[in-house]
């Protein structure tokens, strides 16, 4: 459930004609909007596969844009979570390296390190400062060979009269061998030390869970504000004490909206002024993102990742004998003219052609589901090299199946019918329901669809 709380609404104006009370000036005072998104997770545009899809970096920056008519000066930070799968791999640092390119464009003045900006590892991430100047900022995420910070702790931004000291943590649960993950409280602690009367306002970005989010906010009433990430779903504004929290996580559908007068002395980030909100079809793309998406897709184009490099493979198929491989949909044709008529009047069949009319048949993670044995041994391997494994094929939903076109008594791995939600998921086929969908594709021993059209 979307949380949304109503912003703030200045006070009704006062019946006596020239009446000046401190009430009033304060609600004229020019507004600063500070906004946190989080968790992107790869996510620089919606998939497409379903039109109610929200995110999306073109969303976001319509959204910052309409901020910036309705505010004296907005503030964007993100929470980290940016990189998609496990944040390591080629396929998914140039994902990440595009999302910075577009957060830059949005003018974003800190990107806090979460879970999978730690997979990226120390050498990737001074790579990455170092050809983005991607403002990193992590109070707690160290380098375990050296034992210094891999980024700033910290940095200070104003806004109109405002100084905002922003502050980013990582959960210690997120720690890898490569970098260790100090206390973060003692780490936020230690962060805001050198900067006493410096700051007006302390915003802490942390990427970590609702219970530590909690704990966190609990314990450091310093804090005017400790936003959070991988909560699963958006976390309402509330207080703790004196410190407002919540989340904007899911692949960056949500955003953090916090609207505060610009008076460094009574500028509280109030339950009142914040809301979540959900980047939904009624923000337009901008422009200048989809031209950053365009340059994006281009390069995957020329890398022409394969799917081992995509970080997406499944082990399902991890140390199987020989004969589990993919044979491909026209070894099964031979024998089975009948289904291959129905497969071909199928969307299934055409799955590779609608990639490849939106740009993105480039991209691992569309062709995970719009191709034939994504990584699989004798399956898609990338988008130059075996185009004849686009499309959803018979293995698709038997398994590979060599052995079986070698001897037709032994049979195909896998239980067709339980292969569905594995790309018909609630995220890409909202309206997927195996009792409905299954007939219209149903085959095999007499059997004949209710149709010929496939679900999505």
């Amino acid at each position: 459930m979307i949380a949304v709380t109503v912003l703030l609404i200045g006070a009704a104006p006062l019946a006596e004609i020239g009446c000046d009370r401190p009430a009033d000036r304060a609600a004229q005072r020019p507004t600063i909007a500070v906004v946190v998104s989080g968790d992107t997770a790869g996510w620089i545009t919606p998939c497409g596969c379903t039109s109610n899809q929200s995110g999306g970096m073109a969303r976001r920056a319509t959204y910052l844009d309409q901020l910036r008519q309705e505010h004296a000066a907005v503030l964007y930070l993100d929470c980290g979570g940016a990189v998609g799968g496990d944040g390591d791999g080629p396929y998914q640092l140039s994902k990440f390296k595009s999302i910075l390119a577009g957060e830059h464009l949005l003018d974003v003045k800190a990107h806090n390190l979460g879970k999978s900006e730690l997979a990226v590892g120390p050498a990737g991430l001074r790579a990455l400062v170092e050809q983005s100047a991607a403002p990193f900022i992590s109070a707690n995420a160290r380098d375990a060979t050296t034992g210094e910070l891999l980024v700033p702790p910290s940095t200070i931004v104003s806004r109109l009269h405002t100084r905002f000291l922003i502050v980013g943590v990582v959960s210690p649960t997120f720690a890898t061998s490569e970098i260790s993950v100090d206390d973060p409280r003692a780490a936020i602690v230690a962060a805001i030390a050198p900067h006493q009367r410096k700051y007006d306002r302390l915003i802490v970005l942390a990427y970590v869970s609702e219970d530590e989010l909690g704990q966190l906010a609990r314990d450091l009433p310093e804090a005017d504000a400790i936003i959070g990430g991988p909560t699963h779903q958006p976390v309402k504004p509330r207080k703790s004490g004196p410190t407002l929290l919540a989340s904007a996580t899911n692949k960056g559908k949500f955003l953090v909206e916090m609207a505060i007068p610009d008076s460094p002395a009574d500028s509280n980030f109030s339950v009142g002024s914040t809301r979540i909100v959900e980047l939904d079809s009624s923000y337009a793309d901008a422009p200048q993102q989809l031209a950053n998406l365009g340059e994006y897709l281009a390069e995957l184009k020329a890398a022409d990742f394969t799917a081992q490099q995509s970080g997406f493979v499944s082990t399902r198929t991890r140390d199987a004998p020989p004969e589990f491989r993919i044979a491909g949909s026209a070894a099964c044709a031979a024998c089975h003219q009948q289904e291959q008529m129905i497969w071909s009047g199928s969307r299934h069949a055409h799955a590779w052609a609608t990639l490849q009319a939106k740009g993105f048949h480039v991209d691992s993670y569309c062709q995970q589901c719009h191709t034939v044995g994504f990584g699989q041994p004798g399956g898609f391997v990338s988008a130059g090299r075996t185009p004849e494994r686009g499309n959803v094929g018979c293995e698709s939903c038997h398994g590979p199946s060599t052995a079986h076109v070698a001897d037709p008594k032994k049979r195909t791995p896998w239980i067709a019918a339980d292969q569905c939600i594995r790309c018909h998921d609630a995220e890409n086929s909202p309206l997927f329901k195996s009792d409905e969908y299954w007939p219209r594709i149903v085959h095999g021993k007499g059997q004949q669809p209710t149709t010929t059209e496939d679900q999505r």
